[in-house]
């Protein structure tokens, strides 16, 4: 699927609600982690969301400076399982950190990106 940019090019910080409304206008359904037991995603101060790709999921989780985007890399990193490769699965854009459920293929970190929006 080849969706175009919602936002990119911008240098304003990532946002939940767009990001999330670009996702819902590409198809796809983001979730609220609140019942989640992914702390880190609930605490996160720009908000979060969970959504399910063609063959992987993906957890968003927003800073709402980036500062607080190291800070959520930072827990994801500190609080991982320690069989977990968290390089293979994490990834971050700008204040936007996603955790990914298997490494993400290609097509799937280009339709999340692609929709990362301010």
């Amino acid at each position: 699927m080849l969706l175009a940019a919602c936002g990119r090019g911008s240098t304003a910080l990532y946002t939940r609600a767009a990001t999330s409304a670009c996702l819902q206008k590409a198809g796809f359904t983001p979730r609220s982690v609140a019942s989640s037991t992914d702390f880190v995603a609930n605490s996160a101060t720009g908000g979060a969301f969970a959504v399910d790709l063609t063959d992987n999921r993906v957890t968003v989780s927003f800073g709402l400076t980036l500062t607080d985007a190291d800070n959520i890399d930072d827990a994801y990193r500190r609080f991982r399982a320690k069989n977990v490769g968290i390089d293979d699965v994490l990834r971050r854009q700008q204040n936007a950190i996603m955790l990914w459920h298997l490494h993400p293929q290609d097509n799937d970190l280009q339709t999340i990106t692609n929709c990362l929006s301010s």
